[in-house]
């Protein structure tokens, strides 16, 4: 990180706003694919696209043979598994839901985070932890509404997408202490492509209408975006000031589902989103060393 005055902060923090501000246009840019594409397409060309980008960049690096050299390598594999499963989950779970439900439900991935902390990384798991997980995940249930008949079916996806993220996110914490920030990103994008790239010849269709193309290399050049954005947050300010932060994600998805699609958050998804947040808030201030919030660690 870089200093730590006032005004290196303010940077900081614009800087974060900025990148969930980049991962709720990914979201948005899926949403709007999937009225014409297969999900797994669009996840194919998420991460085609933004390897190319982050390799591009990388190669202007005098240092990039370094930065290629990961000393995890399956640790790389893994969280790249966790996080393209939770980018399939999450682009289905858009196909059919609003931009606001959906990205609400997935907030849920540092109260996933809070539980298996403990077990894998040796965590000690208080009965605060426990309450608010308890309470986060209330507010998952009054946003996704199971047994009510406005819930659907994709709400269940976008809770997959939260437990899978949250693995991704403990995964990701367990790299930082081996591996530099562009690495992973890397091969994020290189374990992504190979993995979901294969798919491209059976399903794909070539775009006619100019805005396809728009929301093609939007969902690329967002992911890689705002994981750079990410980067130069965390270079200019403390994560612990960054960290509240992430949770203009949500404000952005409900501003970009409304300009977008027309949505605006029913009062279920608003009360649900607002306990949520308001647990994750908490487990963050009140644990703020070992909780790690959604959007430090990226987004799908």
């Amino acid at each position: 990180m870089r200093g730590t005055g006032q005004g290196e902060t303010l940077v900081g923090i614009a800087l974060m706003v900025s990148a969930v501000a980049g991962f709720a246009s990914i979201d948005a840019s899926a949403k709007f694919l999937t009225g014409t594409m297969s999900p797994m397409l669009i996840v194919a060309l998420r991460y085609l696209v933004s390897f190319v980008i982050v390799a591009v960049v990388l190669a202007s690096r005098r240092d990039v043979i370094g930065l290629l050299r990961t000393r995890k390598p399956g640790l790389q594999v893994l969280r790249s598994l966790c996080l393209v499963t939770a980018t399939m989950c999450s682009f289905v779970a858009l196909r059919y839901l609003p931009l606001a439900q959906v990205t609400s439900i997935t907030f849920a991935s540092p109260l996933v985070v809070a539980l298996i902390a403990g077990p894998l990384l040796g965590e000690r798991v208080g009965w605060r932890r426990t309450v608010a997980v308890l309470v986060g995940f209330s507010g998952v249930l009054v946003v996704s509404r199971p047994g009510m008949s406005g819930m659907h079916p994709a709400a269940l996806l976008a809770v997959v997408t939260a437990l899978v993220n949250g693995v991704y996110i403990v995964v990701t914490r367990m790299l930082a202490a081996h591996d530099p920030p562009e690495t992973t990103m890397f091969y994020t994008g290189l374990v992504g492509s190979v993995l979901t790239a294969p798919a491209l010849p059976f399903l794909w269709e070539t775009p006619t209408a100019p805005s396809t193309w728009i929301g093609i290399a939007s969902v690329g050049f967002f992911g890689a975006l705002g994981h750079w954005l990410l980067i130069l947050a965390h270079r200019r300010a403390p994560a612990s000031t960054l960290a509240p932060f992430a949770y203009a994600h949500l404000l952005w998805a409900v501003l970009l589902g409304f300009l977008i699609f027309g949505h605006l958050p029913d009062r279920w998804t608003v009360i649900g989103g607002a306990v949520v947040a308001a647990s994750g808030l908490y487990l963050l201030y009140h644990e703020r060393p070992r909780i790690t919030p959604p959007g430090e660690e990226g987004a799908v």
